[in-house]
């Protein structure tokens, strides 16, 4: 790490964070000074609030690496990678006897396992209840089951993702960084889900003809296309269960891992086949429920979408919010502008701004626009995510701040 040695010199006067030292806290020496120096304590005193704070070397280890702490850094202080030296860290921490810690109430307890895989199938069978509903009424009745019905599973899906792995409950941090979704991001995923729904109709009725010329549907005057909501809403409960062996897996990783390199190898490898999982079962439920519900709909581009979704939500929870809300703002924009260019193509003497979308959809199809889109953007992310999650204070419970993904 450039710099640590000028830092070192003033660990004798200030503690972790910049705050003076202790009274009594004997001056550290720099750490190129190899007579009676102690450059690991020199390190333990910048980083005090962490080892004191820390259950585990592991937590050390991960807030060293967010520090900027590598194994060539480690090797300075005569050790082989960021996990000994954590470990030596650990051991030496000096830590309150649990008589003088003050009585207070049990830490509560997360929702056991079944109780997040419960709410993981809420979106799913609201979603089915949906349909139904809809395929039962007609009329004014079925626009307000419709409005309902959509009402419900933004609710639900909002209790699905609010514990389990999928959560970002516990991963708040004071200070400027903030671990939540980005009203942002979560407003663009959420048109990106209604274009699934009716952006391909859309765009047809442009192509073909106008506003006049919308084709409608068994649901409504708009042309609906439920498939990709249905498949979406059912893939919620493999999108938990893919973040859980995640989770469990990474748990695993950096508990056998004896170095940072280590463990990105293993990590990285790890992401690509719970993703590669995810696409899997959003095709699979998106082939399935256009069967059921006789429609027409592209396996491959709600897949993309699900992918994307999945990518973003992982990165959010883990700290990096971002680039996902850069990605889905970018696929989002890319969508609306496709419908808009296409229907201002309509207007006399612009016929040259839907050129490129009738290309593509001549091509491709009405499914390339959000299969490039979300694809592209699921992609990306993708990179993103190999770099950033692959980094052992990715993975940190709490306290130490990730690095910066701009």
């Amino acid at each position: 790490m450039n710099g640590l040695d000028e830092r070192g010199r003033a660990l004798g006067n200030h503690g972790a964070a910049g705050r003076p030292a202790p009274a009594g806290t004997p001056p550290v020496a720099p750490l190129g000074v190899p007579s009676g120096a102690d450059p690991v304590k020199a390190l333990m005193l910048r980083h005090r609030e962490l080892c004191e704070r820390a259950v585990d070397a592991l937590e050390i280890a991960a807030g060293l690496e967010a520090h900027g702490v590598t194994d060539r850094t480690a090797a300075r202080f005569r050790h082989r990678d960021v996990f000994s030296l954590a470990e030596e860290m650990y051991a030496r921490a000096a830590r309150a006897d649990e008589d003088e810690v003050p009585a207070g109430p049990p830490a509560a307890a997360g929702p056991p396992p079944a109780r997040w895989a419960l709410r993981a199938l809420l979106p799913g069978a609201l979603c089915a209840g949906t349909v139904a509903a809809l395929r039962w009424t007609t009329g004014e009745a079925r626009l307000v089951v419709g409005v309902l019905g959509l009402v419900a599973v933004a609710g639900g899906v909002r209790l699905a993702l609010g514990r389990g792995p999928l959560s970002s409950e516990g991963r708040s941090v004071p200070g400027p960084h903030d671990w939540r979704t980005p009203p942002g991001a979560r407003a663009w995923a959420y048109l990106l889900v209604g274009y699934a729904l009716m952006g391909d109709g859309l765009l047809h009725a442009g192509l073909v003809g106008g506003p006049d010329d919308l084709p409608g549907g068994r649901y409504g005057d708009w042309p609906v296309t439920l498939t990709p909501l249905l498949a979406l809403g059912l893939s919620c409960a493999p999108a938990v269960w893919s973040a859980h062996l995640f989770r469990a897996g990474v748990g695993r990783k950096l508990a056998g891992s004896r170095g940072l390199e280590e463990f990105a190898a293993t990590a990285r490898p790890l992401l690509l086949g719970v993703v590669a999982v995810h696409l899997a079962a959003v095709s699979g439920l998106s082939a399935l429920c256009a069967v059921l519900l006789d429609e027409h709909s592209t396996p491959a581009a709600t897949a993309a979408l699900g992918a994307l979704l999945l990518i973003a939500r992982l990165l959010t929870v883990h700290g990096f919010t971002h680039a996902p809300a850069v990605v889905l703002r970018a696929a989002g924009w890319t969508e609306v502008a496709s419908v808009c260019l296409v229907f201002a193509g309509r207007l006399p003497g612009c016929d040259v701004l839907a050129g490129p979308v009738e290309t593509v959809v001549s091509v491709w199809g009405e499914h390339a626009v959000p299969l490039l889109a979300c694809g592209a953007g699921a992609l990306v992310l993708l990179v993103h995510a190999c770099r950033r999650l692959a980094l052992a204070s990715a993975h940190a419970p709490a306290g130490p701040r990730p690095p910066s993904d701009r």
